[in-house]
């Protein structure tokens, strides 16, 4: 199904654009989230007028008053969506009709002017279509897309904004993780959170991210890719971790990711790699689980395999699970079989090259 276009955007082109020669070399291994496309959407937000003036523009620097409230409040919300070249060349969408439903549940979150699911995707859509040779070849990777919302009214007083800007820009992306680095390696942290009841765990704001840092941080200095956060209470219960959702594969055939109570984001991925699984015969809980327990399944064997999920990420395997404790391997530290196949299944379907039975992608026309 194609992504018709229903905002008239007022759009205004790069006057002096990339030349296809140094676009190719760029696009040749474009790391993530350094090689920006050259425009983006603006739509602004007004008390009592609503949203006008949609705009797509030459990627380029914002104009904040000192005051604005995104930089003080942190009233700020963001998503991440690919672009993805199929076969024939078309780009196709994943799911985007998810990200706006969610980004609108931020917005309420943060007491932020909701964005109509409808602009949202007509701005992703028209950047995506003047960007799309932007777009890198399937075995390279993807054009990663980020809409996001900030505060901007001058005003010091600590009050829900009545000025905002909407914005998607994109960047091209190659793998989150090296292919080369296999199954990655996971501190988990048992001195900070990322989220607890009635926060923002479930909102896709920046400052759930800005909690993560420093975990991040001590997760590098003990040689981890990436961190596992666990519950505010107790420390006990498996959430996830600083930018991913985490699922673990049994033994016996079962899936189990922690359940969506408020302090996870509800991952597209996530829920994505759920159903396929379901479609495959496998059964799914979305359980607690505590971390002693999965130290104990991965000791026994019963645990197989561990691996987090994202749009940025896609599927990436865990090997080893680090803490002051010690060290957690699972599966030998290989891929399993569970994980590849769902990968496999799932990437087929965004790319264009498998059935998309839930009728999940999207073609930018």
């Amino acid at each position: 199904m194609s992504t018709p276009t229903k905002t008239a955007f007022q759009i205004t082109p790069k006057a002096d654009r990339v030349s296809p020669e140094e676009r190719a070399a760029l696009l040749a291994n474009p790391g993530f989230g350094r090689v920006f496309s050259e425009h983006m959407a603006v739509v602004t937000y007004t008390e009592g007028k609503g949203w006008h003036t949609p705009q797509i523009l030459p990627r380029g620097p914002l104009t904040l008053d000192p005051a604005a409230s995104v930089l003080h409040y942190a009233q700020e919300i963001f998503e991440g969506m690919k672009a993805y070249r199929a076969p024939n060349g078309e780009a196709l969408l994943f799911r985007p009709d998810a990200n706006a439903r969610r980004f609108r549940h931020s917005a309420e979150r943060m007491a932020m002017a909701q964005v109509p699911e409808e602009l949202f995707l007509d701005a992703v859509t028209q950047l995506v279509t003047i960007d799309k040779d932007w777009i890198p070849a399937a075995d390279v990777g993807t054009l990663y897309i980020r809409p996001f919302m900030i505060a901007t009214e001058a005003a010091l007083g600590v009050k829900p904004a009545s000025e905002f800007k909407f914005l998607v820009i994109a960047c091209a992306a190659g793998e989150y993780f090296s292919k080369d680095a296999g199954p990655v390696s996971v501190w988990v942290e048992e001195r900070t959170v990322r989220a607890s009841r009635g926060g923002t765990g479930e909102a896709k704001c920046g400052g759930n991210y800005a909690a993560s840092l420093t975990a991040q941080m001590e997760a590098k200095d003990h040689g981890c890719h990436q961190v596992l956060f666990l519950d505010a209470v107790e420390r006990k219960w498996i959430e996830e971790m600083g930018g991913m959702n985490i699922v673990m594969v049994f033994d016996d055939g079962t899936i189990l990711t922690p359940p969506l109570e408020g302090t996870i984001l509800r991952g597209i991925t996530r829920d994505s790699l759920l159903t396929l699984a379901r479609d495959k015969g496998l059964t799914v809980r979305e359980e607690p689980y505590a971390i002693d327990q999965l130290y104990a399944d991965a000791k026994s064997g019963h645990l197989k395999e561990v691996f987090a999920c994202g749009t940025a990420a896609v599927v990436t395997p865990i090997g080893t699970l680090k803490s002051a404790e010690g060290t957690c391997v699972i599966n030998e530290g290989k891929t399993g079989e569970v994980t590849t196949a769902l990968r496999k299944a799932l990437c087929d379907i965004q790319y264009g090259r498998a059935n998309d039975a839930h009728d999940w992608v999207k073609r930018v026309s």
